[in-house]
């Protein structure tokens, strides 16, 4: 798919088997519906390859891996919008990595998901007042040593919104990816990452690296977004404390003060956080560990109550159960972990989930290039399922 169809797209939008013992699926359980994988291989073309630690240098026929996706986005005809983030984990590591946003589209019954096309994040306007590792370019592409997209969403004007964790910022661009104004930071947080030569928002980082907007809300009337931290901030006595802001797109402007999200231990982060209706968000949250060690991977129902949210499990990610045995439909290598009933997502980052229907969730992890949850010697691939999850539905 060429850049043009991807924006055409984008436009149609605005208008080794697990060993435990099977559980019975009841009809007010969670229930595994289908599941598809991108290898971890998956490249797409691009101006310049991709490697860690490496600089930008166009060659004829490059191709960037594509990786894991760190936030969703519905599509026409089946089709998901997907977003990596910064890419191989870092700042330094990532300057040739291209921030762009995918169209994917799963093949349900054959367990496989094909690239469509892609669009790359620019500033040829030179909209961005700090050091770009392109900047001397004429396109001014943006790497993952610009920024860290986390989350991404499209408003009623039909532009989108990218949540990053490096400043943290908001970041605004055209659906063909060009950016339209200078980077929104976040009014009193400051990331270790944050840039030099452009004014701070704070004196000093109090912002863990990495804790930035991971997880990015919009209202349905797509007029405001609410941005959420990963993690505390240093002066949060409560280091169960995720805070979750109010950002009005029109005036550009943040409201003041924020609502409260607790987590059940200071380590946990809040990797997802996206609109379910018109008064509650989804969730997902997250420990640091992958296959065995894995413990908490699961999705809540977020209702407001005043300046807190509140919470509500309603899956498991380590624990669906697959009574049709969907996840063994697919190549099963050997040493996977987590396939059969129940199946599970293993993943040490499980960071897009996105509502599909009234009880259905789809969800996908990012692979951070070489993680190994699912197979102890083998690299993670894309794992997208759809899950019937009857709990979102109830109020």
């Amino acid at each position: 798919m060429s850049s043009h169809a991807l924006r055409t797209t984008l436009l149609a939008l605005v208008v080794a088997v697990a060993t435990s013992v099977p559980a019975a699926a009841h009809a007010k359980d969670p229930r595994l519906k289908a599941r598809a994988i991108l290898p971890a291989e998956a490249t797409w073309p691009a101006p310049f390859p991709a490697a860690p630690n490496t600089e930008p240098a166009p060659a004829p026929g490059s191709v960037q891996p594509v990786g894991g996706f760190s936030a969703l986005i519905k599509g026409p005809r089946g089709s998901y919008l997907a977003m990596p983030d910064n890419g191989f984990g870092t700042k330094r590591n990532s300057h040739s990595f291209l921030l762009r946003v995918y169209a994917v589209k799963p093949r349900w019954r054959r367990g496989e998901v094909r690239v469509l096309g892609a669009i790359s994040l620019r500033d040829p306007d030179h909209v961005i007042p700090f050091k770009l590792i392109n900047g001397a370019t004429a396109e001014r592409y943006l790497t993952g040593g610009d920024f860290d997209p986390e989350s991404f969403r499209i408003d009623r004007e039909g532009t989108l919104w990218f949540g990053d964790e490096f400043g943290p910022f908001l970041l605004h661009t055209d659906l063909a990816g060009k950016v339209l104004e200078p980077p929104i930071p976040l009014p009193g947080v400051r990331s270790p990452d944050y840039p030099p030569d452009y004014p701070p928002p704070a004196p000093k980082a109090n912002l863990g690296r990495s804790a930035g907007f991971e997880g990015m809300a919009i209202s349905r009337d797509g007029r405001t977004l609410y941005p959420t931290l990963e993690g505390p901030l240093a002066d949060d006595a409560d280091k169960t404390i995720r805070r979750s802001y109010t950002f009005d797109i029109a005036s550009r402007s943040y409201e003041s003060g924020y609502r409260v999200y607790h987590v059940a231990d200071p380590t946990y982060s809040v990797s997802d956080f996206t609109t379910l209706d018109r008064e509650r968000f989804v969730s997902v949250e997250r420990d640091n560990f992958e296959g065995p060690e894995a413990v908490h991977k699961q999705a809540f129902v977020v209702t407001p109550q005043g300046n807190a949210l509140e919470t509500r499990e309603v899956l498991d990610e380590l624990n669906i159960p697959d009574p049709k045995g969907i996840s063994l439909r697919g190549p099963v290598r050997p040493g996977d972990f987590g396939l059969g009933d129940p199946f599970r997502m293993p993943y040490q980052t499980i960071e897009a989930v996105l509502p599909v229907d009234r009880d259905e969730l789809a969800i996908v992890n990012d692979t951070n290039f070489g993680s190994t949850g699912r197979n102890p010697v083998l690299p993670d691939y894309s794992d997208f399922i759809r899950v019937r999850v009857p709990a979102i539905a109830r109020r």
